[in-house]
């Protein structure tokens, strides 16, 4: 009996050890990961401005901005968009982390840490300032179904590393500094759904149903990539680069021994030959006695001409037509497209060969859609009105906007400068904008803007407004016309603003004309544009996308406005007020979103996020971060991202971390 007793002490006192023992080493994880954030912190947010609540003693406390836990381990960071900087080596112990969203960043360094993330699903690293190649230890991430390392500075080629990710089903790699020959991923990644890697320096021929399977629009912008129409023929092996043949005549090998292929060479064709390279000669000649004849008899007028900087930004192209600046003659490197990076250049005549198509007009010019030789699609923009800006003001200004890079912002990639023709050109966005998805084909057949849908895109359309207004922040730049027609999306549906900048070119008095509905009320007597401005319209864009009414499609009821003696339909804002004053919130709301169920308190919040954007004072207005974040908070979209993911997705939806079902990361 005491032999039992004793036996039962011994296994209970076993029990409570190890129960202990887990519990301090489940504490200890959680520590360490606590310590690993901390590390990163110091290094990418050294002053504490950016995470402000990573205070307390645990990460998983619930209180970390971005931090998500299971149990006691960090399983989820979702950061982006804060202007975090430095390189990302202290998360490489996060070694149960599933989400890693950190995209919009100004984020340093390789790669390389996120190979020791053994658990990864999604990982979501764009829009920063990674550099190296993309390594091979990248295959060990088995489990890794997203990946979106795209608009950085990456180099090399596609390493052996991805082709082990098997499970794979995104592969965003634009906007790089890539090459090499493209591996058939349709056959490596059997379940690849969504692959871009435009606008990169791949060479030699897109395997067949690599193309087949997923458009030229994945492949354009590499100027030496080629396979079926519309890319460019390939007339050369596609397992090596492209080689420019020199004009040489045609060489024989025939019994070892070279000679000059002669076939069918008469005397008359001879006698042809003779006299057309006299003639040749003569000419060449008469041009060359002409050339130093007319550089001796100038006074030195060449040396009091300008020499054009050449920074490495502007291409060359044979056509001229310049203009003037600062009283001096237009140089030979006047009206060149002028480039905001080193990828994919192309020559003004490239451009002007071009095939092109009307995508429409708007209040600073019209827009088109411009198809290079190489398959690369750009949108172009003529500007109108912007004739009496100066060349040196126009550039000077051009440069402040070409340089600001972000995901929801359309990349400005170059522009071209002559008295009476002003171009920019432009990524080209192929899904249309908010504004016709809002009100194009309104009526019977129409496939209604799903909420989902609708809040993903002015969530996007926020974070461009607030990076370019904290970008700006010092010189206080807007946007100036802020719009659903400028609110565009890109291939995956993601929302990206255009124009940014451009209404600045004009009259100030004509810009606040054109923004219509749109118009802050203090714009009608300062004429003037500015970032609160700029939020105004943001408010009303908000509110159009919630009542599915346009600025200008006002209720056909009149309403006398106070102090006036006639009658006039009111502003979209001014109804909006006053069906809410009266009580009757539901009818402010688009029928279509009616119909879809547990929405309506999220239709709430998100009309007053609207109503405070529109509010008379200015200075009462949020900034556009502020607003920003109080949409991220609002909702984070539920869908899939464990092992089933969800057929049916709206091709609109973009496959950003916002949109992924955090409750399932711990799976």
């Amino acid at each position: 009996m005491e032999a039992l007793a004793f036996t039962f002490v011994y296994i209970t006192i076993s029990l409570l050890l190890f129960s202990s023992s887990s519990s301090l080493s489940s504490t200890a994880q959680s520590t360490n990961d606590t310590d690993t954030l901390l590390r990163f912190l110091s290094q990418t947010d050294p002053h504490g401005n950016l995470l402000t609540n990573w205070t307390t003693v645990d990460a998983c406390s619930g209180q970390w901005l971005g931090v998500r836990c299971t149990g006691d381990r960090v399983t989820s960071l979702y950061l982006p968009f804060l202007d975090l900087r430095g390189p990302i080596d202290s998360l490489s112990k996060l070694d149960q982390i599933r989400l890693l969203d950190l995209h919009g960043n100004r984020l340093n360094g390789t790669i390389l840490p996120i190979t020791t993330l053994s658990n990864l699903k999604l990982l979501y690293l764009s829009g920063n300032d990674f550099s190296g190649e993309i390594p091979d230890d990248i295959g060990v991430l088995k489990r890794l179904r997203r990946l979106d390392i795209s608009d950085n500075n990456l180099r090399g080629p596609i390493s052996k590393g991805v082709l082990n990710l098997t499970r794979l089903l995104t592969l965003r790699l634009q906007n790089n500094l890539l090459s090499g020959v493209l591996p058939d991923l349709s056959v490596a990644l059997p379940g690849l759904r969504d692959l871009n890697v435009s606008n990169n320096e791949f060479y030699g021929k897109v395997p067949e149903g690599l193309q087949r399977r997923f458009g030229d629009g994945s492949f354009a912008g590499n100027a030496k990539l080629c396979g079926s129409s519309p890319l460019q023929v390939c007339s050369f092996t596609a397992d090596a680069k492209p080689i420019s043949l020199p004009e040489t005549p045609i060489i024989n090998r025939e019994k070892g021994h070279d000679h000059v292929s002669r076939k069918g060479l008469s005397f008359g064709a001879i006698v042809a030959i003779v006299v057309g390279n006299s003639v040749v000669l003569l000419v060449i000649t008469s041009f060359v006695v002409a050339f130093y004849c007319g550089r001796y008899s100038r006074d030195g007028d060449s040396n009091s001409k300008s020499k054009a900087s050449n920074n490495g930004k502007k291409v060359h192209a044979s056509n001229g037509g310049g203009g003037e600046r600062d009283g001096t003659t237009a140089t030979d490197d006047r009206s060149k497209l002028v480039f905001f990076d080193r990828r994919k250049q192309f020559e003004l005549d490239d451009l002007l060969r071009a095939s092109a198509e009307m995508l429409g007009k708007g209040s600073l010019g019209t827009v088109y859609k411009a198809v290079l030789e190489d398959g690369c699609m750009v949108a172009v923009k003529r500007l109108k009105d912007a004739n009496p800006c100066a060349r040196k003001e126009f550039e000077q200004y051009m440069d402040v906007i070409g340089k600001l890079r972000h995901p929801n912002i359309v990349r400005f990639r170059a522009y071209y400068y002559a008295k009476e023709e002003k171009l920019l050109v432009y990524d080209y966005l192929p899904n249309g904008s908010l504004h016709s998805l809002l009100h194009g084909s309104r009526g019977p057949g129409r496939i209604p803007l799903d909420w989902t849908t609708r809040i993903s895109l002015v969530l996007g359309a926020a974070r461009g407004l607030a990076r370019i207004h904290e970008e700006y922040k010092a010189s206080k730049l807007p946007h100036g016309n802020v719009k659903s027609s400028n609110v565009l999306l890109d291939k995956n549906g993601v929302a990206c603003i255009s124009d940014f900048g451009l209404a600045l070119l004009l009259n100030p008095i004509h810009v606040a004309a054109r923004l219509g509905g749109y118009r802050a009320p203090e714009q009608m007597e300062t004429k003037r544009l500015s970032q609160k401005a700029d939020v105004y319209s943001f408010g009303v864009l908000l509110l159009e996308v919630l009542t599915g009414r346009a600025p200008s499609q006002y209720p056909n009821s009149p309403t006398r406005l106070r102090g006036e003696e006639e009658e006039q339909a009111v502003d979209l804002p001014k109804w909006v007020r006053s069906v809410v004053r009266d009580e009757w919130t539901a009818e402010v709301f688009d029928p279509e979103l009616l119909r879809y169920k547990n929405i309506e308190e999220e239709l709430v919040a998100m009309l007053h996020v609207g109503l405070a954007c529109v509010v008379q004072q200015a200075e009462k207005r949020p900034t556009m971060f502020e607003v920003a974040k109080m949409i991220e908070e609002l909702r984070v979209e539920q869908s899939p991202l464990g092992e089933d993911l969800d057929e049916s997705r709206n091709s609109l939806s973009p496959s950003l971390a916002t949109t992924e079902d955090y409750s399932l990361v711990s799976h």
